[in-house]
């Protein structure tokens, strides 16, 4: 999956990562909205970072 989003560009990573953030934050929180925001936000940097 990592070599996709690589393939495709850093924006791609940013949406893997933000998607599998907000995925994450909120099976940890319970459903909270803002443990899924957090999640995402937190995804979304990493994506980036990794993508570059």
């Amino acid at each position: 999956m990592t070599v996709i989003f690589t393939a495709l560009g850093t924006g791609a990573c940013t949406l893997g990562g933000a998607a599998a953030g907000g995925y994450v934050g909120n099976r940890a929180t319970n459903g909270s909205a803002v443990g899924t925001v957090g999640g995402a936000v937190a995804g979304g940097v990493i994506g980036h970072e990794l993508g570059k």
